[in-house]
């Protein structure tokens, strides 16, 4: 079963959605990490708040473009539709926020800190880059099957 599922993935139906999902998770996750950045490096936010902003932003991003391009068949046009989506995914993706800081925060402080100590920033991207990976594949999953489904 896990054999067929994993084979599907890479030559099914779901291959082609699930590659532009990915692209566009990885362009806007390196947008998120330089938004990340910015907010600690330039802003001094504590590092909660300013992923939560970068998040959101992202949240927007992606959502244009894997409106425009990921599920281009099913993409959501005219205002309404459109905001409904817009709607739909910031749900989901919201919902996603609570387990991508959770995520941050216990890679942050218990396991990166004590660790590498001397980079606070570096630690930090370092443990949003992994909290990204992990609350992607639950975005992936709410996105394809309630957003454009």
């Amino acid at each position: 079963m896990l054999r067929s599922f994993l084979r599907n993935l890479t030559h099914g139906p779901l291959t082609r959605l699930l590659r532009r999902f990915v692209a566009v998770g990885v362009l806007t996750a390196g947008v998120q990490q330089l938004l990340l950045w910015l907010f600690l490096d330039w802003a001094s936010l504590n590092y909660l708040l300013g992923a939560l902003i970068a998040i959101e932003i992202t949240i927007v991003l992606s959502y244009v473009l894997n409106n425009a391009w990921t599920f281009e068949r099913s993409q959501n046009t005219g205002w309404g539709s459109y905001l409904v989506g817009l709607l739909k995914t910031n749900l989901i993706r919201g919902s996603a926020i609570p387990i991508q800081l959770g995520i941050l925060y216990a890679l942050v402080e218990w396991l990166l800190v004590p660790f590498f100590a001397p980079d606070g920033v570096a630690i930090v991207l370092i443990g949003n880059g992994v909290a990204i990976l992990i609350s992607g594949i639950y975005r992936f999953v709410l996105d394809a099957t309630w957003t454009w489904g």
